[in-house]
C-alpha cells in the first residue's frame, strides 16, 4: 500500500496512546485505538476498527484489514488522535 501515513504521524499518535492511554491486556488503549509493541520494541502497532498497524524498520508500515470502511475509520481515529497530540 502506498504510504498515506507519514512516520512522524506514527509515532507521535503511538506515543500520545502510550501516554494517555488506560491500561488493557493488548495494551494501551485511548479512545477506540490500542498501542503495543513486540516484546524488544522494534515494532509498533496501533490496532482499531478491526485494522491492525504493524510499524517497523525503514520507517515503513502495512494494515491488516478486510474492508475499505476499516481503513478509513482507522486514518479517522489515527487523524484525530495526532491533532490531540500536536497540541
Amino acid at each position: 500500500m502506498k504510504n498515506d501515513i507519514d512516520s512522524k504521524t506514527i509515532l507521535s499518535v503511538f506515543e500520545f496512546v502510550q501516554k494517555n492511554g488506560e491500561q488493557t491486556q493488548q495494551g494501551k488503549h485511548f479512545q477506540g485505538l490500542t498501542a503495543f509493541s513486540d516484546f524488544d520494541g522494534y515494532t509498533v502497532y496501533l490496532q482499531g476498527s478491526g485494522v491492525v498497524m504493524r510499524y517497523g524498520f525503514h520507517n515503513t508500515y502495512h494494515l491488516d484489514y478486510e474492508h475499505d470502511k476499516q481503513k478509513y475509520d482507522f486514518l479517522s481515529k489515527i487523524e484525530h488522535i495526532y491533532k490531540l497530540a500536536e497540541q
